[in-house]
Order: C-alpha cells, then sequence, then structure tokens
C-alpha cells in the first residue's frame, strides 16, 4: 500500500537534495582550493566529466527538392557502405569535429551539408539555399550508435545531373510520388520521417514564398505555366478558378506585361512577371485549393 507524502515530507526530501548538492558542490571548492580558474576546470572537465557520459556523434542529412518533367522530385544516393549497405539515402554524413575534438576545432553545421552534398553528389549550392529543418535523435535511427542528426531541407530548380562520389555508389533523383511504393527505393535509417516533414516544409513554403514558386517557370509566363508547379509541389490538381484568384489578389505578386500567347493549346493566355512582394499576403492556403483533399 503507498502512503501519499504530505507537503512536509516533501518539504524534508528537497532539502535532503539539495543538502547534498551543496555538500559536493563545497567538497569540489576544496579540493581545487576555492580558486579555480576556468582553464582549469576545463582541463578537470577533460579529463574527469568527458569520461563519465556515454561518446554521440552528430551528422547533417539534405532533403534536396526540385521540379523535373514536371513532377516533384527529390535526391538520394546509394550507400556503399555498411550498415544499410545499398539502400538509398538523403546525402549527408558525419560532422567533422578536427583532430581532437577540442573547442574551436571542426565545422560548423551548415558547412557540413554544403560539403557532403557537394562530395556524394557534385552539386554546389550557395549558403543560404539551404535551411535546417529539426534534428532527430531517436536511439534505434542508427545501429552505428547514439548519432544524432540536423536535417537540412531546400528547394531549387534548374539541378544538374548529380554525380556519385565519396561514400555513395550512385546518386539521382526520384519522383516524390514514387517513395513507398512497391518499385520506389528502400530507405535507409529513419530517412523516410525526415523526407516526410523535409515534404511538409516545402510544401507550406510555397504557400507564402510565391518567388519560390515562380523561380521553376521562365519569364514570362503563363497563370497555367505556375499553377502546374504548385500542383506538382503540392502534390495534386488544384481548382483553376480560386488559384487564379489568389494569385492576382496577392499583392505585389504577379505583374502582367501586357502581351498574350497562343502557347497553352488554347485561348491567348495572358502573360505575367514576378512582381516585387517578397512574401503573399494573403497566403496560398492548400488545403482551401487542392481538390478533393481535406486539411488534416
Amino acid at each position: 500500500m503507498s502512503i501519499a507524502k504530505g507537503p512536509q515530507v516533501q518539504r524534508a526530501a528537497r532539502h535532503v537534495v539539495g543538502t547534498e548538492g551543496r555538500k559536493r558542490r563545497l567538497a569540489l571548492r576544496e579540493d581545487t582550493g576555492g580558486t579555480e580558474s576556468e582553464a582549469e576546470f576545463l582541463s578537470r572537465y577533460e579529463v574527469r566529466e568527458r569520461s563519465r557520459f556515454p561518446r554521440s556523434e552528430h551528422s547533417v542529412d539534405v532533403a534536396l527538392f526540385t521540379v523535373r518533367n514536371g513532377q516533384l522530385s527529390i535526391l538520394l544516393v546509394r550507400r556503399a557502405e555498411h550498415p544499410d549497405l545499398g539502400r538509398w539515402a538523403l546525402p549527408g554524413g558525419f560532422v567533422r569535429l578536427g583532430t581532437s575534438g577540442a573547442y574551436g576545432e571542426g565545422e560548423g553545421l551548415d558547412a557540413a551539408a554544403e560539403r557532403e552534398l557537394l562530395e556524394e553528389t557534385g552539386l554546389e549550392v550557395f549558403p543560404g539555399y539551404l535551411e535546417q529543418l529539426r534534428t532527430y535523435g531517436d536511439p534505434f535511427r542508427d545501429r552505428r550508435g547514439r548519432v544524432f542528426s540536423t536535417a537540412y531541407v531546400g528547394m531549387m530548380p534548374d539541378l544538374p545531373v548529380p554525380t556519385a562520389g565519396g561514400d555513395a555508389s550512385a546518386a539521382r533523383f526520384f519522383a516524390v510520388e514514387d517513395l513507398g511504393s512497391i518499385d520506389g527505393p528502400e530507405l535507409a535509417f529513419d530517412h523516410d520521417h525526415i523526407i516526410a516533414d523535409a515534404l511538409e516544409r516545402v510544401r507550406g513554403k510555397i504557400e507564402y514564398e510565391g518567388r519560390l514558386a515562380a523561380s521553376f517557370v521562365t519569364e514570362p509566363f503563363t497563370i497555367s505555366e505556375l499553377r502546374r508547379v504548385y500542383e506538382a509541389v503540392w502534390g495534386g490538381p488544384v481548382h483553376r478558378g480560386d488559384f487564379r484568384r489568389k494569385v492576382l489578389s496577392a499583392k505585389g505578386y504577379l505583374e502582367p506585361i501586357g502581351a498574350a500567347t497562343d502557347r497553352t493549346g488554347g485561348p491567348p493566355a495572358q502573360l505575367y512577371r514576378v512582381g516585387p512582394a517578397t512574401l503573399l499576403y494573403p497566403p496560398m492556403q492548400r488545403f482551401g485549393m487542392l481538390l478533393g483533399k481535406q486539411e488534416p
């Protein structure tokens, strides 16, 4: 039978814990003479404290999207090493910590993501084109040990054909809609989870970053051509009338150039260029325009 602890008992327990903590701190001050400098603390930490904690690794993974042949696609590499040998993975790898992993050595996360992408696929991105998605740290995500991974996401037009390098035996783009299918690639680690999160990020991003969506069409463009970019990224057809009203009502998004084209195969369509707006207001809310899809 459990006995409920009253407030006095709880306060006494906290006092005991606090007293023990103070005793340990006092003992430490006595060991160091009470005059320990920061350099001395760091030296002692290296010898005594760091050895008490299990070792972990930190890696980066890059989810890089583009639109190819009218389909939203993602860049994957085939692993040439264990674990998950032969499976497809996001480009990435371990962050370099320098010769000893000491303060100030090694590289930052952004630099590691750009380096790994270049090494494994031959693709180089300008600083700022990749943004951090989130960090993943499930204890079962990597059989090599405790590996925390910071994922990056980006979406860019006109990406060249990738060339495998480093510890990747192949590199290619896969249509997002093929992932998870019987004929689709078998993914390594927890990269299916990372890709799902990254996909949601880019789909939400073009709701308010109209310039990003428009970067996949050549100016001047028609509203139908722009709509097909949104449909590719959002994963389904949108209501054409609603889409037209939304893009034309977003202040500063599109500017007519005063000309039309018949390249769409129907009646002459007005041509537009991107306006000065950097963010769309109101944003393009996809679940209000996607046909047959409801907001989760």
